[in-house]
């Protein structure tokens, strides 16, 4: 362990004891709080291994997870890259919860101890807490105890009905992760009580009334004309809520074939995807707003006397790197890096607020000049998601500095046109354009429920809205129908609609053999 500085910094070296970490961070909250003003949830600090960062990794990031074979091959790989030097682990993880948790990896020297402290702790802390869309789609004080009581849960399905019914259902649900969130309007929350009352009452139902004669109910005979056809649909329609764009909470609710523990597992997957659902679409503000977090913090400290070169030049180097955004010709391009565009723009934002241009007063008179950078950020950070918070703040300052354009590529065209360059009407197109990227509405597909006679043939009647072209990729798409029909039970069918045209353009079924 390192011996604590006798001088007015907060450490000395790499070596760092659970005391300097303390010293760190009273020092790092005093600056987060008392000079930036940021309102966080209580901060749960843990020191965890490379190996407990590698099984953190491989269950989604949850400090509480059941268990399936999934999570097990995901450690395999990760820390088969780890230990062959083909990847790094990362310096840290969050945890959006109430106390909000915070890993840090035991081999971290003392120096990125305490940037990952203010980035984590503090940065996404404050972000969790404050944005809008964790507000209203997450709850950070129940999320723990759900997670503790969804492990309990299934461990004692498997203790039940076996690891292997268990492990059926959850391979299916995993696969409709990304289908089983409500995107437009807010799932009821329920406490922990709750919910663990309505499961012991699910179980009881199965043990007591269980009854399979009511799955036989015969088909509807006889022939119908087409206006009682439409009619009876509208009817059947108005009455399931259709058409529906969260697939797992339709089938925890109307399949006919699951038993009331298969239904608490569908819920169970389907709850922790929609807890994960704010942060796809706020990576840049979030890594933006911590890493513009730790970069504050850190230089306030060495102002202060408390950070000493070496350390500053190691947490300078390590941002550096976090920040890097390769050219489009680099090897290593994989597209806009969050962090950089995110730091960059919380920079740019503070500029415009204390030394504006005659063109950011122009583009950005409500906030140019104001001198409450601060102010202007945290506001930004509560009431926006990535899309909204780039076409309303990304300055033309910025596309000059990133060097963005805009190309036009049609498929029907031989070439690719340069629709938008660096000037007043470019900007506006750059950043619509960007922004676009950023929309979980245009970049997911548009799949819903819209028919299912339950007292005819039973089809699950699917439909794509195909935009711009897309079409899903043809094997993909069959295995998730085959997920599909295996928790439904009869069979589906998947009809690919333009969303221009409303001409269909495939239909596809997965039929029960």
């Amino acid at each position: 362990m390192a011996k604590e500085p006798a001088s007015d910094l907060l450490f000395d070296g790499s070596e760092w004891s659970f005391a300097t970490l303390s010293r760190a961070y009273e020092a790092i909250k005093e600056i987060a709080i008392g000079e930036m003003g940021l309102d966080v949830y209580p901060n749960q600090i843990e020191v965890i291994s490379s190996e407990q960062m590698l099984d953190a990794y491989s269950s989604i990031g949850m400090p509480l997870m059941y268990q399936h074979w999934s999570f097990g091959k995901r450690f395999v790989f990760e820390n088969e890259l780890y230990r062959n030097g083909r990847r790094g682990l990362a310096y840290e993880l969050v945890i959006n919860s109430n106390p909000c948790i915070t890993y840090l990896m035991d081999e971290n020297t003392m120096p990125m101890q305490a940037l990952v402290t203010a980035h984590a702790s503090f940065g996404h802390n404050h972000f969790f807490k404050n944005n809008y869309l964790f507000r209203q789609w997450t709850d950070a004080g129940a999320i723990l105890g759900y997670m503790d009581f969804a492990k309990k849960y299934i461990a004692k399905c498997e203790e039940r009905h076996g690891l292997a019914a268990v492990e059926e259902i959850l391979d299916s649900a995993h696969a409709l992760m990304d289908q089983g969130v409500f995107h437009y309007r807010r799932p009821p929350r329920l406490s922990s009580e709750k919910v663990r009352e309505r499961a012991r009452e699910r179980l009881e139902y199965e043990e007591q009334t269980y009854s399979d004669l009511w799955r036989t109910l015969p088909t509807a005979t006889g022939s119908v004309g087409v206006e009682e056809a439409e009619r009876e649909a509208g009817e059947r329609k108005k009455v399931l809520n259709l058409p529906e764009e969260n697939l797992l909470y339709f089938l925890e609710k109307h399949s006919i074939i699951l038993e009331p523990w298969q239904r608490e597992i569908l819920r169970i997957v389907r709850v922790i995807a929609q807890y994960f659902y704010p942060q796809g679409q706020t990576k840049v503000m979030n890594e933006g707003c911590a890493t513009y977090v730790h970069y504050t913090i850190i230089n306030r400290l060495f102002d202060q006397g408390r950070m000493s070169e070496g350390a500053m030049l190691e947490l300078l180097a390590s941002h550096a790197n976090v920040v890097f955004q390769p050219g489009f010709d680099d090897p290593r391009f994989s597209g806009i890096n969050p962090y950089a565009l995110g730091f960059a723009m919380m920079q740019d934002i503070e500029r415009i607020c204390t030394e504006p241009t005659a063109e950011d007063r122009h583009w950005f008179p409500t906030i140019a000049g104001n001198g409450d950078c601060m102010g202007t950020l945290k506001d930004a950070w509560e009431n926006h998601r990535d899309e909204s918070f780039i076409l309303q703040y990304l300055s033309p300052a910025l596309i000059r500095k990133f060097r963005l354009f805009q190309l036009s590529d049609r498929s029907a065209d031989t070439f690719c046109e340069v629709a938008s360059i660096h000037d007043e009407r470019g900007y506006s197109a750059v950043r619509a354009g960007l922004a676009r990227n950023y929309d979980p509405g245009a970049n997911r597909p548009d799949i819903q429920v819209v028919d299912v006679d339950l007292l005819g043939d039973r089809q699950l009647r699917l439909r794509h809205r195909i935009k711009n072209g897309i079409l899903l990729d043809e094997g993909r798409r069959d295995a998730t129908l085959t997920h599909i029909r295996r928790l439904w039970g009869y069979d589906v069918s998947l009809a690919g609609v333009d969303d221009a045209t409303d001409r269909v353009v495939y239909e596809c079924s997965s039929k029960v053999s």
